[in-house]
């Protein structure tokens, strides 16, 4: 016999605060990885922090493939959860580690033949080049813990545990923290030590989530089982492409707006890959607190359930506004102080104090559209959530750099976040307002 679902019978208020916080508290230790990682390979040398920089949209593109089919997965399985349907859970399972495979295999082609290509399109500075390449080629190619664990993650979540998820993500950043200094300084590998620490940390994570997925009581599945289901693998990506296509759109702008910095210096690379560092602190607590609210509005769409849903939706709102209105404080209040973080020269400061000051305004804004977003993917609406991604990004950010970098200098790129940030929130609203009134209005 089934057991009853916390996703049904918990108050929104300790269901969402069960689901999100450890996701949250995962992903700030997540956050704090990021930094330190970065923190330590600027004591190597400026040049090694923006070898790094020049690398995260191709690590951006990873991440995004394997969240993608994540949500994805999580929105497919949390829904035949709440139909009752059991055994589809089950082939959901099955399908989704086969994927899996499937994407280790494409990122290592990637990371063998496409890495310096690509990063060559950046910079001609042959030492820059050969050290963005090495970090690339060994996260890319050693990915399979990263692809394997977020896969599973999301699955256990999709059942409504989330703190398995968040012992596992602990797991893999605390590993990583602690290898840091010891490969990089330790062992003297400078930047290829950062990028061994990193794939540790990551097998770690994913030997872990393994443990836990086979004593999940809701999913169970044999190793003969997993296979390519085509019904499946469609529905999975029904929601994923979508969220894959968004998360990847941002490894084309961060593409793009390099290329364009580094017009006016390599600094100005280094402190915008430190401002995606420190933006994170942010960002990720409410990406944890949407982590939670979609399995939960998944579920109550498949039991149909929409005063849950509504109720679910209401407080995440006021709790990732809650977040980015004190991230966008501390960005204003303690830009020069964050900054010092990273070794910091006058070059630096100069540029970034006005940049961290500047795109933190788009915080507000992104905290709304965020929770929106949740909706559209819980519901299988997945289109909305790629159409919000694109409109921001590629429609308006892009093409606002290009204008206000010419006219008005690199001001002009930071600007342009904002700009495009009020027309993703004005998007995010009138495609909610299309999914409310076609799919959750009359449950």
């Amino acid at each position: 016999m089934q057991k009853t679902n916390i996703m049904q019978s918990e108050t929104i208020p300790r269901l969402l605060f069960k689901m999100s916080f450890p996701m949250m508290l995962s992903m700030l230790i997540q956050a704090l990885y990021n930094v330190v990682d970065s923190i330590f390979v600027a004591m190597v040398s400026e040049t090694a922090l923006t070898a790094v920089s020049l690398a995260f949209p191709l690590q951006n593109l990873l991440i995004s493939a394997a969240v993608g089919t994540g949500v994805g997965i999580n929105s497919l399985l949390s829904r035949r959860l709440g139909e009752g349907k059991h055994e589809e859970a089950n082939h959901v399972a099955s399908t989704s580690l086969f994927l899996a495979f499937a994407m280790w295999v494409l990122f290592v082609l990637i990371g063998v033949f496409l890495t310096k290509p690509f990063l060559a399109l950046f910079t001609k500075d042959t030492e820059l080049l050969k050290l963005s390449t090495s970090y690339s080629r060994i996260c890319l190619i050693v990915s399979f813990g990263c692809i394997f664990s977020i896969t599973i993650e999301k699955l256990i979540q999709a059942t409504g545990n989330s703190v398995q998820p968040m012992t596992m993500q602990l797991t893999g950043a605390i590993t990583n923290i602690i290898l840091d200094p010891v490969f990089i300084f330790v062992f003297g590998l400078g930047v290829n030590g950062a990028a061994i620490a990193t794939v540790i940390g990551q097998i770690a994570s994913m030997l872990l989530a393994i443990i836990f997925f086979k004593k999940n009581e809701y999913i169970s599945i044999k190793f003969k089982d997993i296979k390519p289901n085509a019904r499946i693998i469609k529905d999975i990506f029904q929601v994923g492409l979508p969220s894959i296509i968004m998360n990847s759109i941002g490894t084309v702008m961060v593409s793009l707006i390099n290329k364009i910095l580094i017009l006016f210096s390599a600094t100005a690379v280094s402190v915008f890959g430190v401002y995606f560092k420190l933006q994170s602190f942010v960002f990720m607590p409410v990406f944890g607190l949407n982590n939670g609210v979609i399995p939960i509005l998944g579920f109550n769409y498949g039991a149909r359930n929409k005063k849950r849903m509504l109720d679910t939706m209401k407080l995440g709102l006021v709790v990732a506004l809650l977040i980015m209105i004190t991230g966008t404080i501390c960005f204003q209040l303690f830009a020069k102080e964050l900054l010092s973080l990273f070794s910091a020269t006058e070059e630096m400061y100069r540029i970034g104090i006005p940049a961290l000051r500047t795109i933190s305004l788009c915080f507000i804004p992104a905290s709304i559209s965020i929770i929106l977003i949740a909706s559209f993917q819980a519901t299988g609406f997945g289109l909305a959530s790629m159409m919000v991604s694109i409109i921001r990004q590629l429609v308006v950010l892009c093409p606002c750099v290009l204008l206000l970098s010419r006219l008005i200098g690199i001001n002009g790129v930071w600007y342009s976040f904002a700009i495009a940030e009020i027309f993703g929130l004005l998007f995010s609203v009138i495609f909610f307002i299309h999914v409310y009134n076609k799919k959750i209005k009359n449950l």
